[in-house]
C-alpha cells in the first residue's frame, strides 16, 4: 500500500508541474484542488504510510495523546514558546493578531493576522504569486507550519525573491517544504519529519529552544488545526543532487552514482529548475 501511495503522490506532483508549465486552460487551480482531495485527514501527528489503513481514524491509537489538537477557549490558550514571544506579546497585546485571538482562528487566519508573517501570508494566499494559493490546503490540516518571518524573507537576495514571485514551479514546493501534516507542540515536535513537499526536515530541541534545519524558531503558537512556528530563515528544499550526495556519503560506496542513490528524484527533466525536485520526489519518508 505504501508503494501505491508513493506512486499516487509522484503522479500528483508530476501533474502539478505539468499543469503549471502547460496550457493556461489547465491552470494551477486544478492542481491545487487535487491536493486538497488527496490530503490525509489525520488528526494527530504524521504517520507512516505503511501503517495507515483505509480508515484514517486508525492513526489515533498510535499517536501520542500529548499531540491531540486542543480546543482552545478565550481563557485557556497554550503558552507560546520561543525567544521572540515576549516581544511579540508587547507589540500585539490585543486584537486579531494577539496570541489569544489567533488560537481561535484557522491556520491561514492566524498567519494573516500576524504582522510579522505578512509576506508568508501573501505567499500562501496568491498575493505574492497569483498562481499559487494553498489556503484551503493549510486549513484542511492539521498542520505544523514553519512560517518564515518578514525578516527571514528580507534576508533573501533580490533574484531569489523575484523567482518566488514569478515562478510557481519554485514557489509551490518551497511553501510545502514548510508544512508537516499533523499537530505537534513545542515539547513534541523534535525529529526527522516528512514535509508536504515530500522531502524531510530535521527539528531539534524543545520548548522555547527549537531549530528547524539549524534555523531558529523565534516563537511557536497554536491556532485551530495548526501549530505555527515562526522561523528566522526561509527554508530551501534540498535538490535531488544534494540528497543523492548525502546518500552516497552515508553508504561510503565510492562507485555509487547520484542517479543510483536518488531513485525517482533523478527523473526530474533537465530543463526544470533544480529547486523544483518535488515534482518527482519519492513518497515522503517518515520519522522513525
Amino acid at each position: 500500500m505504501g508503494n501505491e501511495t508513493g506512486r499516487d503522490y509522484d503522479s500528483y506532483l508530476v501533474s502539478t508541474r505539468t499543469s503549471i508549465l502547460g496550457p493556461k486552460t489547465m491552470g494551477l487551480a486544478a492542481a491545487v484542488a487535487a491536493i486538497t482531495i488527496a490530503i490525509p485527514t489525520a488528526v494527530h501527528a504524521y504517520a507512516e504510510p505503511e501503517t495507515t489503513t483505509t480508515a484514517p481514524t486508525t492513526t489515533e491509537s498510535a499517536a501520542p495523546s500529548s499531540t491531540g489538537i486542543p480546543v482552545p477557549t478565550s481563557t485557556k490558550v497554550p503558552d507560546p514558546q520561543g525567544p521572540g514571544c515576549d516581544d511579540y506579546r508587547k507589540k500585539v497585546p490585543t486584537g486579531a493578531g494577539s496570541i489569544e485571538s489567533m488560537a481561535l482562528q484557522t491556520g491561514s487566519q492566524a498567519i494573516a493576522n500576524n504582522p510579522e508573517l505578512s509576506t508568508f501570508s501573501a505567499a500562501i494566499s496568491g498575493k505574492l504569486n497569483p498562481e499559487i494559493n494553498i489556503v484551503s490546503v493549510l486549513d484542511g490540516g492539521p498542520y505544523v507550519v514553519f512560517a518564515p518571518t518578514n525578516a527571514a524573507f528580507a534576508k533573501l537576495d533580490s533574484a531569489t525573491l523575484e523567482t518566488l514571485k514569478t515562478d510557481p514551479v519554485v514557489l509551490l514546493p518551497t511553501l510545502f517544504y514548510h508544512m508537516v501534516l499533523g499537530y505537534l507542540g513545542p515539547n513534541d515536535v523534535a525529529g526527522k519529519m516528512p514535509t508536504q513537499d515530500g522531502r524531510t526536515i530535521v527539528v531539534s530541541g524543545k520548548g522555547g529552544d527549537i531549530k528547524v534545519n539549524d534555523n531558529r524558531v523565534t516563537c511557536a503558537y497554536t491556532a485551530r488545526g495548526a501549530y505555527i512556528y515562526m522561523i528566522d530563515t526561509v527554508l530551501t528544499p534540498p535538490t535531488p543532487e544534494a540528497e543523492a550526495g548525502a546518500s552516497t556519503s552515508a553508504t561510503t560506496t565510492p562507485t555509487t552514482s547520484a542517479a543510483e542513490t536518488s531513485g525517482a528524484a533523478t527523473t526530474t527533466p533537465s530543463s526544470a529548475p533544480s529547486t523544483t525536485g518535488s515534482a518527482t520526489t519519492t513518497t515522503p519518508k517518515q520519522a522513525a
